[in-house]
């Protein structure tokens, strides 16, 4: 199978909910354009904060209508309100007690949801950290907002469910390497093609051996060698989980079957993926390591932000390498692999596990390489999960059923 990446066409056997064909040149903003009115789910995190630094920097652009965030930061939180000048009215917060501190008009584990619901907006920018964005996700699909997704895990577990929800271009992925995808097939000039190919840092541990592995301590795996992330998706670059997550994400973003997305390790995190087509061609997008670029083509799609980020400094030496991922020491690309060959909500399975494992990795009671066990072995349990969801609480059961094999999976280690 290949994608047909012809202009403004759908055609040959091309599935993918990414709309890489659209131009940016047609994009025009002038005095009198409107403001794009903006929700920003996760506006305390990594991803969050970036995202209103680059609203900041493009006045009249963009009018921030409403934030939702967990709870856990409540005086960046306050002081974002202010900066933006938001109705508090407008503000979602999952934590009960933080929301009334504040007065948030939404409180609660659907807060998020409920707030893109009310304002109908016209860009939903979903950095939500894990599962629990899928909600938000669905909702931003429903009230027809372009979706900015970097909520990874909500397009994991719900799969088609999302899929199924968006129209062609509604979401713009705000991951680096999913962004570059795209950039790469925008600059394709029609070529039909062959396969993509998903690059990773390797991590803090590339080529440590599956032994040394095994004395790894929380701190060693919280120190990325290139990118600055949040605590999860720090640990999960640590296994390349977060890498296994990226490859059945861009299975759905671009409509490919598992065999058309190669995985390899760039360790410079220069490049963050390439595309190569039929013709031999493969176009690369490089970049620093930064996700100013990414997410301000997630905010202005199909165009990018002036002066998003700096380009590449070509007057010094320079060495972009790659290499082969060690599947022997680093199996979570593989069992990525297996759960996307598998379909249906086995994904589903594959994050719940791995979330219950590494907050175990955190607590102590496991160690770093038991991660990705206890995500082989609860995908050996519930690898029949092979049918799509049809609807939020099929994916609960589901995420629930692959949490209790994944406690009883990681108590026999602590036994």
């Amino acid at each position: 199978m290949s994608v047909d990446s012809h202009k403004g066409s759908r055609s040959g056997d091309f599935a993918g909910v990414v709309d890489f064909c659209a131009r940016a040149d047609g994009v025009q903003t002038t005095p009198d354009t409107p403001a794009r009115r903006v929700v920003i789910l996760g506006s305390t995190g990594s991803i969050g904060t970036q995202a209103l630094e680059l609203i900041a920097d493009n006045p009249g652009r963009f009018d921030v209508v409403g934030i939702a965030v967990g709870g856990g930061q409540p005086d960046l939180l306050i002081a974002q309100i202010k900066q933006l000048g938001v109705d508090p009215a407008c503000v979602a917060v999952a934590d009960e007690a933080v929301a009334w501190r504040i007065g948030a008009g939404f409180s609660g584990p659907h807060a998020a949801e409920e707030l893109v619901a009310a304002t109908s907006p016209d860009l939903v920018l979903n950095a939500l950290v894990g599962s629990l964005g899928l909600g938000a996700t669905l909702a931003a699909l429903d009230c027809g907002a372009q979706l900015a997704l970097a909520n990874k895990e909500s397009l994991i577990a719900g799969g088609n469910l999302v899929i199924s929800r968006a129209s062609h271009g509604q979401i713009v992925p705000v991951d680096s390497e999913h962004s570059a995808m795209a950039q790469c097939l925008a600059a394709s000039m029609g070529r039909r093609l062959d396969h993509l190919v998903l690059t990773a840092s390797g991590g803090p541990f590339r080529g440590w051996s599956a032994a040394e592995l095994e004395s790894i301590t929380v701190e060693q795996a919280l120190k990325h060698p290139t990118w600055s992330m949040g605590q999860m998706n720090t640990l999960n670059s640590a296994t390349l989980v977060n890498k296994g997550l990226e490859f059945i994400e861009a299975c759905y973003l671009f409509g490919l079957r598992p065999e058309q997305i190669e995985v390899v390790v760039n360790p410079q995190s220069i490049v963050h993926s390439m595309a190569t087509f039929e013709d031999g061609c493969t176009m690369a997008q490089a970049s620093d390591p930064s996700m100013k670029l990414p997410i301000a083509l997630g905010l202005n799609w199909p165009a990018s932000l002036p002066g998003a980020q700096a380009g590449l400094d070509f007057s010094r030496p320079q060495q972009w390498t790659f290499e082969p991922v060690d599947d022997a020491v680093f199996p979570a690309v593989d069992l990525a692999r297996a759960a996307a060959r598998a379909g249906g909500m086995v994904p589903a399975v594959y994050n719940a596990s791995n979330e219950e494992a590494v907050a175990a990795f955190v607590d102590g009671r496991i160690s770093f390489p038991r991660i990705s066990a206890t995500i082989e072995q609860v995908m050996g349990r519930l690898g029949s999960y092979t049918e799509s969801p049809t609807c939020v609480e099929d994916v609960l059961a589901v995420e629930a059923d692959a949490r209790r094999v994944a406690h009883e999976v990681i108590a026999g280690f602590v036994a």
